[in-house]
């Protein structure tokens, strides 16, 4: 069995890591150099499959289909990871264990990784990420404006409990490669930014939908895609009427300030928690693709997206934007 680790690499200007199994043993990494063992182990990276079907994907015979899944789990490669009701009885499902499998030599390990953020700050990422927070930071290259969370304490009409706020948490760490943070505390709750009137003379990031973070639900009206008023649960609805109910859809939107038009408004919101999440995510972690369209001229803009749990661990960790609404 091999010795599972962690690859650090650069993309894009950004490090990214992934699980990786090294082999110590020749019989293992004979295992993986076979053409079919590494046909089967590729297949089953995609989503889990059961021997017979593996065969027939494959158009290889289903005993050559067992016994090198029987080689692969034999050496860590894949395991069996649940069970698909087939005629005439029960099949196991398979799938692999790492995204990454090789060999390590015993040197050229280095205590530490060297990243300069100047060389992010060179991608596109980092310049299309900087014209959609343009009107956020000031002439100091300072974060300028409050970011919204709701309370967790029981608190508007609907005496609900934000549990989205820690989200705030991960855009900061986003926010601390865009620009510098300012003397004052950022960070307001939302009935405490209602209470002291902060709403009219700042720049706001509001994180969480009006069912739980009263700020959003001063501005929803004024949104292209907006919660649905009878029932902020209920889903997001459209300008044509149509409606988006999944838990999983987020909005990003941009427009400036009704109270004052000097000022700008970001909301960041889900039909549920798990939707906010997928706006967050898809504000910091795919910043490049959710505003690549984004020309800066525009008075209103809004991207419903939705995230994916595509590697099967119960956690958000992609994006697909659904739809772009901007004027």
């Amino acid at each position: 069995m091999g010795i599972e680790k962690k690859i650090i690499y650069e993309k894009e200007g950004r490090l990214y890591e992934k699980k990786i199994i090294v082999f110590e043993k020749q019989k293992e990494i004979q295992v993986l150099s076979n053409p079919i063992a590494w046909k089967i182990l590729r297949l089953i990276s995609d989503r889990p499959r059961y021997t017979a079907q593996i065969a027939k994907e494959l158009e290889i015979y289903e005993q050559s289909a067992y016994y090198y899944v029987r080689k692969l789990v034999s050496i860590g490669a894949i395991e069996e990871t649940g069970s698909y009701f087939v005629k005439g009885g029960t099949a196991k499902l398979y799938s692999a264990t790492s995204p990454a499998f090789g060999i390590e030599m015993e040197w050229g390990e280095n205590l530490s990784i060297e990243y300069n953020l100047n060389d992010w700050k060179k991608t596109t990422e980092f310049l299309t990420a900087r014209k959609f927070l343009k009107e956020f930071i000031d002439e100091n290259n300072k974060f300028d404006g409050l970011v919204i969370v709701g309370s967790p304490n029981p608190h508007g009409i609907f005496k609900t409990s934000a549990r989205d706020g820690h989200y705030a948490i991960q855009l900061a760490f986003f926010l601390g490669n865009i620009c510098n943070l300012p003397q004052g505390f950022v960070v307001k709750l939302d009935e405490d930014a209602k209470a002291e009137k902060e709403l009219e003379d700042n720049n706001l990031i509001i994180i969480g939908g009006p069912g739980t973070n009263i700020v959003s639900s001063e501005f929803n009206r004024y949104l292209p895609i907006k919660f649905n008023e009878e029932n902020y649960w209920s889903g997001l609805v459209d300008k044509p009427g149509r409606i988006y109910h999944l838990d999983n859809l987020g909005i990003i939107a941009k427009f400036k300030n009704p109270f004052n038009e000097k000022k700008s408004i970001i909301l960041i919101a889900g039909v549920r928690s798990i939707g906010t999440k997928s706006g967050v995510i898809a504000f910091t972690n795919f910043s490049k693709k959710t505003f690549s369209d984004y020309s800066g001229d525009e008075q209103e803009w809004e991207a419903l997206v939705q995230g994916y749990d595509m590697d099967s661990d119960g956690k958000i960790d992609y994006v697909d934007i659904e739809k772009v609404v901007r004027t």
